[in-house]
């Protein structure tokens, strides 16, 4: 299924940029790394990962689990995933002032790097349990139920430029991975 191929492209992307994030929220807390760069990763995740990715999960492929294929929306894996979505962006809202700005003292460099760590790992976990779970078995689930292709769309220009920065982030700050996540 096309639309389930493309989510997983983009997971590659988005666990490469995170992974890319963490490696300058290390050089932030080293007093170096351009904070301006913090703003790009933002827009990353919000514009890339949030408006584009996970509003193509969220509208199209849980929407047709839940509406053609008989899984509950709003309870098991479909409602907890939609969920975390939610407390990644919270996650988001809550490190992007440290991400940019001044950090001032050690606590500002704990919050950060605290932040960066929970939001790194969320993400990670929740990608891993929809490639390796939600997406093989709900397109196994779908093809029950004769569902056989889901529509995409393409990206609008501000999500294009998002997927840019990250891919030019990445080149920037080559990926740190956390050894306490199997990924």
């Amino acid at each position: 299924m096309q639309l389930i191929e493309d989510l997983q492209k983009e997971h590659e992307l988005i666990e490469q940029v995170v992974g890319s994030l963490r490696a300058f929220v290390t050089a932030r807390l080293a007093g170096q790394g351009n904070p301006g760069d913090g703003a790009r990763f933002m827009t990353f995740f919000r514009r890339f990962a949030g408006d584009f990715h996970h509003d193509k999960e969220e509208t199209v492929l849980f929407q047709a689990l839940s509406e053609r294929a008989e899984l509950p929306a709003d309870r098991g894996p479909l409602a907890a995933l939609a969920g975390e979505h939610r407390r990644m962006s919270g996650l988001l809202d809550a490190m992007e002032g440290p991400l940019g700005g001044p950090l001032a003292g050690a606590e500002d460099r704990q919050r950060l790097q605290a932040l960066a760590v929970e939001y790194s790992r969320s993400l990670w976990k929740h990608i891993d349990a929809e490639s390796s779970v939600l997406f093989p078995e709900g397109q196994q689930r779908l093809r029950r139920f004769h569902v056989l292709e889901l529509p995409s769309r393409p990206m609008t220009p501000a999500e294009a430029s998002a997927r840019d920065a990250g891919l030019a982030l990445v080149a920037l700050y080559p990926p740190q991975f956390d050894p306490e996540v199997d990924r």
